[in-house]
């Protein structure tokens, strides 16, 4: 699936989404036993997906604004596809009117090592993403995942619509002549437009692991995508290539302390590893067990990378 992590509150949640067409389930679970979690998991989900929304200031349940459906609409939709229509993000929702407050900085919330410039520098940046796909109009073809790329785009500032054959509440058509960007998942196009880009659906999860709009030299439909990049690795052990690229371009990251310059020759290390007390000699095999194990690891990723490479020169030769 696709594992996804918002910040809400100053607290990062991480979730997955299973993919649009999933494995058949397990004969060996017993889901009658996992159904009794379920329901207990929904009650607190509610609990806290009205918070949320009060946030927003938004009605939960979510209803949509006075006006959008219709009477006529209404019944001749029923209640299913008026339920998908609400959850398609395509559909204005009813909000809570609130007199508008001017937000303000807490100084005393500062904490030591963070200044008011610095906080109000964050909030910028933090902004600036909240808006990375502002002024970008997207249409989604029929062969991509739908669901996911409508929750990252619509999440960002974007604008997303797909084809009313695929599902309803779509925005616009294919033919709208503003569209900047049309996602697909096959190398050509029975027809295309010369007003947009036509991009595979990487490029929209690495611009936003990235948190900027990413060349689509590399992303365009047809080409052989570059490798997708976790957001979630450790900044320590097996770097890609890629990824140091990336850093050498300008991404800041922090850089991991350098380790103290000693003097000691093997045999004055293996001296004062028997001059060690008990539990300190044990906790220090442990330290070097686990760099080892790290190291194999790193090396073994390296070794399968170098073969990859090699095997990608052989066939543009070939």
């Amino acid at each position: 699936g696709f594992y996804i992590q918002v910040e809400v509150d100053g607290n990062d949640i991480t979730w997955i989404m299973p993919h649009q067409f999933t494995t058949p389930p397990p004969t060996n679970i017993d889901f009658k036993v996992m159904l009794s979690f379920l329901e207990i998991y929904t009650t607190v989900i509610g609990f806290v997906n009205y918070k949320l929304y009060s946030n927003l200031n938004l009605i939960y349940p979510p209803k949509p604004l006075d006006g959008v459906f219709s009477e006529k609409s209404a019944v001749y939709y029923g209640d299913d596809i008026y339920r998908e229509r609400l959850e398609s993000l395509n559909i204005k929702l009813a909000e809570v009117e609130t007199p508008e407050e001017e937000e303000t900085i807490d100084e005393e919330l500062l904490t030591a090592d963070q200044s008011l410039e610095d906080l109000v520098k964050s909030q910028k940046e933090e902004e600036k993403f909240r808006n990375l796909f502002k002024g970008c109009k997207f249409f989604l073809s029929r062969e991509v995942p739908k669901e996911i790329l409508i929750l990252v785009i619509k999440s960002l500032g974007g604008e997303v619509s797909w084809s009313s054959d695929v599902g309803v509440a779509s925005a616009y058509d294919e033919t709208d002549s503003e569209i900047t960007h049309q996602i697909v998942d096959r190398p050509s196009q029975s027809h295309q437009f010369l007003s947009r880009c036509y991009l595979q659906p990487q490029w929209v999860f690495d611009s936003v692991n990235q948190q900027k709009l990413l060349p689509i030299d590399e992303y365009v439909a047809g080409c052989l995508l570059p490798p997708h990049l976790s957001p979630f690795q450790k900044p320590h052990g097996y770097v890609p290539p890629e990824q140091v690229e990336l850093l050498d371009r300008g991404q800041t990251a922090e850089e991991e302390p350098k380790a103290k310059e000693t003097d000691m020759t093997p045999e004055d290390k293996r001296l004062a590893v028997m001059a060690m007390p008990k539990k300190r000699k044990v906790l220090y095999n442990k330290m070097v067990h686990s760099n080892k194990k790290k190291a194999s690891v790193v090396t073994k990723l390296k070794r399968k990378r170098e073969e990859l490479d090699e095997g990608r020169e052989s066939k543009k030769v070939a």
